[in-house]
């Protein structure tokens, strides 16, 4: 029986959504180290969905549906649902993660084609359905913004990609001081980051720190080291997706 992973003494700061960060907190807990919150985004609604609106009018006719991430699912299919009553039943669906998909299920949505290796736009990219898309109209469900591999590729394979923008991301933090604070009382050993935008915000605002040379930063995907990889920081990246391979990354900092 394999021994669970340990993160005695530990002090890690866990950089998602505050709304979405509690599960990760208390399994570091659980597991014997200190959790901080310390949000690198923000998910807020749109001050306007007009354009939103007019999007889902082509959902009926459209023959894929693809969620990006949670809170597309969570900030879009209320207005859906509102609109048309129930999902139309013509559309497929897919989602980058089963995460996404098991919140899509939330709100009548069973049938998701999901990647079942990493999570991510290569991943699903690669199914065979998504290579079948010429002349096909795809609906993109995702926030203000983000990367265009998915419509490119989608656009290069002869679909016609809409976009459904239905919320908007935000940098709560204008500092790092917290952090700088938790370092300088030795209470700072290792940061998580599960998304490129919350890494972009967090070299942004430490660009000049010396604490984050000290420090490791624990990421879910090869993407997210990328940066900080360039300036020579100390990163560790998980070999699966989900909280269980953070938690057992996270473990090899235990001394």
């Amino acid at each position: 029986m394999t021994a669970e992973p340990s993160l005695k003494n530990l002090h890690i700061a866990v950089t998602r959504p505050a709304e979405q960060a509690a599960s990760l907190c208390e399994a570091i807990r659980h597991h014997g180290g200190f959790a901080a919150d310390f949000p690198l985004l923000a998910i807020k609604p749109l001050d306007d969905y007009h354009a939103f609106d007019l999007a889902i009018t082509e959902l009926e006719h459209a023959d894929w549906a693809i969620f990006i991430s949670t809170n597309a699912v969570d900030n879009a299919m209320p207005r859906v649902l509102r609109r048309y009553g129930n999902v139309p039943e013509s559309v497929n669906f897919a989602a980058i993660g089963h995460q996404t998909a098991k919140e899509l299920g939330r709100f009548g949505v069973h049938n998701v084609l999901t990647p079942h290796t990493r999570f991510d736009s290569e991943t699903l990219l690669a199914l065979s359905e998504m290579h079948d898309v010429a002349n096909k109209t795809v609906l993109i469900f995702r926030g203000v913004g983000g990367r265009e591999l998915l419509a490119d590729t989608l656009k290069a394979r002869g679909a016609h990609v809409i976009f459904a923008e239905s919320y908007q991301r935000i940098n709560p933090q204008t500092d790092t001081q917290l952090l700088n604070q938790l370092w300088q009382h030795h209470k700072l050993d290792a940061i998580v980051v599960t998304s490129s935008e919350a890494m972009r915000n967090l070299l942004h605002l430490a660009a000049k720190t010396e604490w984050l040379r000290h420090v490791t930063l624990c990421v879910n995907h090869a993407r997210i080291a990328e940066i900080p990889l360039q300036y020579g920081l100390k990163v560790l990246v998980t070999n699966a997706p989900g909280d269980d391979a953070l938690i057992q990354t996270l473990s090899q900092l235990v001394k």
